[in-house]
């Protein structure tokens, strides 16, 4: 079952003979539940991409569609709460509020947003997370790995339909690389949440059901790997 489509998607910055296509007519569609890998060099739009299927950034034209609805028919507002109940993201730089501690960054969508907190899930990702006992640490008392457990805490809390992850192992040594991206797996098969991560990493990008590959904006390469 559907759950993401692109269509024809162009993003352009600058104009006349500044201007820099991003994207360049990209298409295709997600399956519900499935585990996407985005690779490509830098410059290729990959980053552009993510950012725009997350309501992050609009697209110069094109649709994508989330669930079935247009998510850029809607307003400024409407896309804040998109981004916070229904997308789930997380970046390289972890983006750790530094005086907030490790329960209060997982649980700010949640109160951004006037909802009460699901006490239940918390309890379940600070375990899934190894992150009991330190639920009072500020991001500075945490390693790399660590403080990105926390990140991933934050985007699954509200358990999003759709996790995007840009390049989330990028600050990290192999070990802590992998355990993320079991984390990540984990999550993709426990809740059903379709995974969509942009990876320089082959290991990574192998442990996929699909791989596309981006270069000057367009697709070049769209290969399922396991059903």
């Amino acid at each position: 079952m559907e759950i993401l489509r692109v269509e024809n998607l162009v993003k352009t910055y600058g104009k006349g003979e500044n201007e820099v296509r991003a994207l360049d007519g990209v298409t295709f569609s997600v399956e519900r539940g499935s585990f996407i890998a985005i690779i490509g060099p830098s410059g290729s739009g990959k980053s552009t991409l993510l950012h725009i299927l997350g309501g992050v950034d609009r697209p110069t034209s094109g649709k994508v569609y989330m669930d079935g609805s247009d998510i850029y028919s809607r307003n400024d507002e409407q896309l804040a709460i998109f981004r916070r109940r229904e997308v789930g993201l997380i970046y390289q730089f972890y983006n750790l509020i530094p005086v907030l501690n490790v329960t209060e960054n997982m649980t700010l969508p949640v109160l951004l947003d006037g909802r009460e907190i699901n006490q239940e899930r918390l309890e379940e990702l600070l375990e899934v997370l190894n992150l009991k006992g330190r639920e009072k640490h500020l991001p500075n008392q945490l390693s790399g790995g660590q403080q990105q457990r926390v990140s991933i805490g934050r985007a699954l809390m509200n358990a999003p339909m759709v996790v995007l992850a840009d390049e989330p192992t990028g600050n990290l040594d192999s070990k802590n690389s992998q355990e993320i991206v079991e984390l990540l797996k984990y999550s993709n098969r426990k809740y059903q949440q379709t995974l969509i991560i942009i990876t320089h990493d082959e290991n990574i990008a192998l442990q996929a059901d699909r791989i596309i590959a981006l270069e000057d904006g367009r697709i070049v390469r769209d290969e399922v790997i396991r059903r």
